[in-house]
């Protein structure tokens, strides 16, 4: 296991998965700020959410960690790699979740995400260490539990928590241990 290893690029069948830059926040802010989107994360996401607040996010808390405790790729399409379409985060000390990933509305359906999990999961294990990552979602949001089970983690429990849109009470918790992805 390495204590840095900054994030690798990605390229999957459909997408290019690149570590974040600061270059990135108004792309990552003209795809994040839809409610719809945000909508499904935890309530520490601020909804409104303000305007330039994603430059101050990747400056506070993402840029620091990059490559540190935190491994960070922006989603884009290969013919317009410029283009933010989504993020997946990964973070040593899980909180309990170790990953949170968001998807623009309309790239949704469409097996993105599934698809950039992928490479970022075997990363987390074979070039990180972890030996099991922690998951969780909104109870009821269908879209992000679908992921989990098609990436063969296990549903482990549910638990309060709040969530941008106030109707979601509790979070499900999932676990994928390194020897069941191996699989």
């Amino acid at each position: 296991m390495t204590n840095s290893q900054l994030p690798p690029v990605f390229e999957t069948e459909r997408l290019l998965l690149r570590p974040i830059q600061l270059a990135d926040a108004e792309s990552y802010e003209k795809n994040f700020v839809d409610y719809e989107v945000i909508a499904h994360l935890s309530a520490l996401v601020p909804w409104p959410y303000p305007k330039g607040g994603v430059k101050e996010f990747l400056n506070s808390i993402i840029i620091p960690g990059q490559g540190t405790d935190r491994w960070t790729w922006v989603i884009c399409l290969p013919t317009q790699p410029s283009e933010v379409i989504g993020c997946i985060d990964l973070w040593r000390d899980g909180a309990p979740e170790h990953r949170g990933f968001w998807l623009a509305k309309k790239y949704w359906n469409k097996g993105y995400m599934t698809e950039a999990v992928i490479p970022t999961t075997e990363f987390a294990f074979e070039k990180l260490g972890f030996e099991r990552l922690i998951f969780t979602n909104a109870v009821g949001n269908k879209r992000s539990r679908r992921i989990k089970e098609k990436t063969g983690a296990k549903l482990i429990g549910t638990a309060p928590k709040n969530f941008v849109d106030p109707s979601y009470k509790e979070q499900e918790i999932w676990e994928l241990t390194k020897e069941a992805w191996q699989v």
